[in-house]
């Protein structure tokens, strides 16, 4: 993998690094155009999405110059028109500008798009302006020659980029076909080699058409031969078999509920896997609430039966604790004792963790219930015979593979997920693993009215607290869900196509608690606070308080996003609610209507209307199918945030397929991919499949 320095330089590839992850020539190649403009064709502003950065081709149809209102300076404004929309562009200070940017002028212009008054406005955008003197014998072909525009950043503008990948291709990097050139004829197609040019370089059309289909289908190939190859490799691992006895007769007797049929009927599949003599590779997804915890102790006490021991590892501390608390009770005394049940987290106290880790170690422990701790050096087991990760998409590759590499013999794998993989999704990229889902929810849970709340409206808002205190008064409890800890706090985690606005300060969880003890709405109430930040006793007594009613409200971050169960809460609010993904929004409404009361959602947002977030916003509260809303996060996001940060769209191989548009592609090609394994895999694609992974691992 020839790195990007060696071609553009230290610091321009380090900011191709930092901007867009983008660190080889392989990467930059495959960092395709989003689109194509042309000269002759003006951008229909009207369509553009506020929040996003843009590439428009525009034409300069006014300018103005002005001193700004009380305050010091001038601003230039722009005006961009195309007949039927206008943009504007503005620049603070930069009165020079007017020598390049007159009336007739036309180029590119790229920055993130906002509003301003009502009008779409480019504030300081970066722009190359198209070269006026153009032989009339040549207008015809350079006005409609295909300008890439390419996926970009503030700083690395489209034209920058398309620039570095010209560098490229100046170099003669070599590019080395992977696919046999008769399946290439056969299906129509051209050369990786061609294809990449005609897509970055393309003269009419056709050209980058042709590309676009050639290295689909290049990527379709690729990626069913690594499900290929991982099923081929499954299949020959051998695994311990396990049986059902005594231990899941006893459990299911003292089951105070009846299993649902999914559940039902995902205990069959798992218990048919576990006995089958080679590694199951299992994923059990399933609606909040949907009982997958149940299914997952049933496996547990299947491989307990013969001595075996499970591992169960949870994203969060809480979460972990949570399971814990709920195992013990879900077992109940004497079979909990049976087990040796145990807790492993980075900030239990020393003892209990010496304890732990001494009874994994003998086998007195068949069942461990824990954090990342899990996967530390130092963690031994007698004999792992069960890997369960909970909420699989926080765990990159590595991590689940740390965990598994602590069992003597290959163990059995079961992932579970309370957001729903759609179906095409399901069968495309996880093709090596088998599928059970749970979409029936069990008796006895109440529905969930959910409701966006704009934060413009302040007598809206001041009716979210008084609504929470009518819940408290009538005995039901309350969450309230910040996405900051404390005010000034940098936020790594959120996602950067959220459309958030720069100038409000996101709701924190210390400003927030402190807030709403002054409420006079809520004053009177025991209200407490929750964070990832605070000890481990300090986060189990504050659980506790509020799992026992003491606590009130209960101000949190998005520890309590999964796992969590307490019936008596009622109402969920979700502040700066636009800062979530749409299947974390679900999650988090999912820890309410959980007992014998209705469940309330509020989501507070200042999301601009028609922006993407907003839509997300709006998809939740009109449907509590969280099956139906895999789908539509799924057409909203993009195949990449539904997966999770180590298989994303954006960072993996999957660079132009897109799994619902193209199921019917990648579901074709699964034939030709078993014939080229069985025909014997040539030392190139061997190659690019170990690169690709290798590339996953490094970005998970």
């Amino acid at each position: 993998m020839t790195p990007l320095t060696s071609l553009l330089g230290e610091k321009t590839a380090k900011a191709f690094d930092k901007q867009l992850g983008l660190r080889t020539v392989a990467d930059i190649l495959q960092h395709y155009p989003r689109r194509y403009s042309k000269r002759g064709e003006l951008t229909d502003f009207s369509s553009l999405p506020i929040g996003e950065v843009v590439t428009v081709v525009g034409q300069v149809i006014s300018t103005n110059q002005r001193r700004m209102k009380g305050r010091k300076g001038s601003i230039f404004e722009v005006v961009l028109g195309d007949g039927d929309s206008k943009l504007t562009l503005a620049f603070f200070n930069q009165a020079w500008r007017q020598s390049e940017l007159h009336e007739g002028v036309t180029g590119l212009f790229s920055g993130k798009i906002g509003s301003f008054s009502s009008t779409l406005q480019l504030t300081h955008p970066d722009y190359e302006l198209f070269d006026a003197e153009v032989i009339e014998s040549q207008a015809k072909a350079w006005a409609e020659l295909p300008i890439p525009i390419y996926p970009a950043t503030g700083t690395l503008s489209s034209w920058k980029i398309q620039k570095a990948i010209e560098k490229v291709f100046d170099a003669g990097v070599p590019i080395e076909e992977v696919l046999p050139e008769a399946l290439l004829e056969q299906e129509s197609l051209t050369s990786l080699r061609q294809a990449l040019t005609l897509i970055h370089r393309p003269k009419k059309d056709s050209d980058w058409k042709l590309a676009l289909k050639s290295l689909k289908y290049h990527e379709a190939i690729l990626l069913q031969l690594g499900l290929v190859e991982r099923r081929k490799a499954a299949s020959l691992q051998k695994a311990s078999s396990y049986e059902p006895g005594q231990l899941l007769e006893g459990f299911d007797k003292t089951l105070p509920f009846e299993l649902t049929q999914g559940q039902i009927s995902a205990g069959k599949e798992i218990s048919k896997d576990l006995s089958a003599g080679h590694p199951m590779n299992r994923m059990l997804q399933g609606e909040v609430g949907s009982g997958k915890t149940v299914v997952a102790l049933r496996a547990v006490l299947t491989v307990a039966q013969s001595g075996g021991q499970s591992a169960m590892l949870a994203p969060t501390e809480v979460l972990a604790s949570q399971h814990y608390r709920s195992i013990i009770q879900a077992l109940g005394p004497k079979l909990s004792k049976e087990l040796g049940v145990q807790l492993l987290t980075g900030q239990q106290p020393m003892a209990k963790r010496k304890k732990a880790l001494l009874d994994m170690a003998s086998g007195n422990c068949r069942l461990v219930i824990g954090t990342h701790a899990l996967i530390t050096e130092g963690v031994s087991f007698f004999d792992l015979g069960l890997v369960i990760i909970d909420e699989q998409h926080r765990f990159g590759v590595g991590q689940r593979e740390a965990l598994k590499a602590k069992a003597k013999n290959t163990p059995h794998s079961l992932l579970m997920t309370a957001t729903p993989i759609p179906r095409t999704l399901a069968v495309s990229i996880f093709g090596d693993l088998d599928i059970s889902s749970l979409r029936e929810l069990p008796q006895g849970r109440q529905a969930i009215t959910t409701h966006v709340v704009d934060i413009e409206k302040s007598d809206h808002v001041a009716r979210i607290w008084q609504r929470a205190g009518e819940e408290v008064d009538s005995g039901r409890q309350v969450f309230v869900v910040c996405p900051r800890i404390e005010l000034g706090e940098t936020e790594e985690d959120f996602d950067e196509e959220l459309e958030l606005d720069p100038g409000r300060e996101p709701a924190n969880v210390k400003g927030v608690f402190e807030a709403l003890q002054q409420n006079p709405f809520l004053n009177q109430y025991k209200i407490d606070f929750l964070h990832g930040q605070m000890s481990s006793d300090e986060k189990e007594e504050a659980m506790a308080n509020f799992e026992s009613g003491d606590t009130n409200i209960l101000v949190s971050t998005t520890v309590i996003e999964v796992g969590v169960n307490v019936p008596n809460a009622s109402t969920m609010v979700v502040l700066d609610a636009d800062r979530f993904g749409l299947s974390q929004l679900h999650q988090l409404r999912g820890r309410v209507g959980r007992g014998e009361h209705a469940g309330l959602c509020l989501l507070v947002s200042g999301a601009e209307e028609n922006s993407l977030a907003s839509q997300r916003l709006a998809a939740l509260a009109a449907s509590t199918d969280g099956f139906a809303l895999s789908e539509i996060d799924l057409d909203l996001r993009g195949e990449g945030d539904v997966l999770g940060n180590t298989q994303s769209g954006a960072r993996s191989s999957l660079r132009l397929l897109r799994v619902v548009r193209d199921a019917k592609l990648i579901q074709d090609v699964r034939k030709p991919a078993e014939e080229l394994e069985g025909s014997g895999l040539s030392e190139a694609l061997l190659k690019v499949l170990e690169l690709q992974d290798a590339a996953q691992l490094a970005r998970g």
